[in-house]
């Protein structure tokens, strides 16, 4: 299963390079499968969250499809290259935001209605 990872990975990184690498055919149901589970990931400030092992788990009940723990590892390698794909478009992992201004009890107070 570790080659069929690492080719689902290539294809999709090739795929979000604007290629159109063909998908192998043990892997097309993971394929279908990412991609439609992608279609409820969650966004945050920073950017995109990662898939939700509870959307995963919704997806296969809904669409009857059982999936083994091997082929969840796939999809979520997947999942985290696509995430180094989305965050390396807008300048790397998102890294906290660090303020000049010192955390003082006044700035709480200024944010938090104290």
């Amino acid at each position: 299963m570790n080659r069929l990872k690492r080719q689902m990975c290539a294809v999709l990184t090739g795929a979000l390079a604007g290629g159109n690498p063909p998908v192998p055919e043990a892997g097309a149901l993971l394929w279908r499968a990412f991609w439609q589970v992608s279609r409820c990931r969650t966004m945050h400030a920073a950017g995109p969250n990662p898939i939700g092992w509870t959307e995963l788990e919704a997806w296969c009940r809904l669409m009857r499809v059982p999936l083994e723990p091997h082929h969840v590892e796939i999809i979520a390698a997947m999942d985290d290259a696509w995430l180094d794909h989305a965050y390396a478009n807008r300048g790397g992992r998102a890294a906290p935001v660090k303020s000049s201004q010192p955390l003082t009890p006044e700035l709480l107070d200024a944010l938090f209605g104290g």
